[in-house]
């Protein structure tokens, strides 16, 4: 993806939403070599990324086999697709399906099987239409935004709300932050920070945002990590840390020291959404996958055990009202309709960019 992995907490969110699972199986058994020619779907997605039951419930139900494989990256799913593997799903990113897109190597929705697109968020639908206009290749299944989670005791709230991600220059803090090891990410906050947008081409502007990480790297120790930032936050090991609002709603919810922000200067709001290659060979019985994937019943084992922000409008009210998982959890439900906010482009040039300075900003 274009976030580090997200997944990776579903044990310890299991535990801590008490879900079995078991109610997204439905009572009817359809045989899926009989009803679509065939019974065998491949999966690619990211991590654990999924309810601990999804896949067997839709086994059950379809008399079907699902090979659930898992990648690392949005680039490592592309690495594989060009080695010529052949996957009837894939779960990238916003950005990486704008690239599947532009290189023709998806191929259209069947939107008279999605009977369940009703239940979909319409301003997640919204986002989508920023790199999918027409609604033709995607289907959302995770969505959410990058924030500051921050100690409540250590960090002065007033401070953290005024300076955004400008406090990541603020040397009262030098030594007590964490900054995510990604160019793409790391790269946002500068822009943001500097009043840019996060996908500007613009030679100055890039020159100034790598300034702007050079400097923070020289003046204040960050900590530069990936997945173990959750477990880290959890323990209190660091004061101040960007995160994906995901993984910031599971360490809320084990460490009520911590607390949310989204910074006035805009964020990257992202979409994790569902395709299919146009090398699939299950094609019928994938429409089906994704259609079952955003029934309500899935949509809530999916959130509530993985821990990121349902597409689905009831479940999010659901999760987030009184006696919801995530319950005053404000990092659950992220922002929506904020102007300075936005959603990654695919920009070969530009990416390739960015990741020759962001190997030159840690450098000491």
């Amino acid at each position: 993806m274009h976030k580090i992995v997200k997944a990776g907490m579903a044990g310890a969110l299991l535990v801590l939403c008490g879900c079995s699972g078991s109610g997204s199986a439905a009572e009817e058994t359809i045989d899926a070599q009989t009803e679509y020619g065939c019974n065998v779907l491949n999966i690619y997605n990211a991590g654990e990324y999924i309810g601990e039951d999804v896949i067997s419930n839709f086994e059950k139900k379809y008399n079907a086999k699902v090979n659930y494989d898992m990648f690392e990256s949005n680039e490592m799913l592309y690495t594989k697709l060009l080695g010529g593997s052949s996957y009837d799903v894939l779960v990238p990113s916003d950005y990486m399906i704008e690239q599947l897109m532009q290189e023709k190597r998806l191929q259209t929705i069947d939107r008279d099987a999605m009977t369940n697109y009703g239940n979909l968020d319409p301003n997640v639908v919204e986002m989508l239409k920023v790199f999918d206009p027409n609604q033709e290749y995607a289907v959302p299944y995770f969505w959410g935004s990058v924030g500051l989670l921050y100690n409540r005791n250590t960090v002065d709230e007033e401070t953290i709300k005024k300076e955004g991600w400008n406090i990541y220059h603020n040397t009262d803090y030098k030594g007590r932050i964490y900054f995510y090891d990604s160019q793409r990410d790391g790269f946002m906050v500068a822009f943001k920070a500097l009043g840019y947008s996060m996908n500007t081409d613009n030679a100055d502007e890039i020159q100034k945002a790598y300034e702007w990480l050079r400097e923070m790297n020289a003046t204040m120790e960050p900590a530069y990590v990936t997945d173990e930032i959750i477990d880290d936050m959890v323990s209190g090991k660091k004061d101040i840390a960007m995160m994906y609002s995901g993984d910031a709603a599971y360490v809320m919810a084990e460490n009520p020291d911590m607390a949310w922000y989204e910074p006035e200067q805009g964020t990257n709001i992202w979409i994790d959404a569902m395709v299919i290659p146009a090398n699939a060979s299950c094609v019928p019985l994938a429409n089906e996958f994704i259609n079952y994937v955003i029934s309500i019943d899935v949509q809530r084992e999916n959130s509530e055990y993985v821990g990121y922000t349902s597409v689905d409008t009831a479940v999010v009210e659901e999760l987030s009202g009184e006696g919801g998982a995530f319950f005053e959890n404000p990092a659950y439900t992220p922002r929506t309709g904020f102007a300075k906010d936005e959603v990654f482009h695919y920009n070969e040039e530009l990416k390739a960019m960015l990741s020759d300075l962001w190997n030159k900003v840690k450098i000491q």
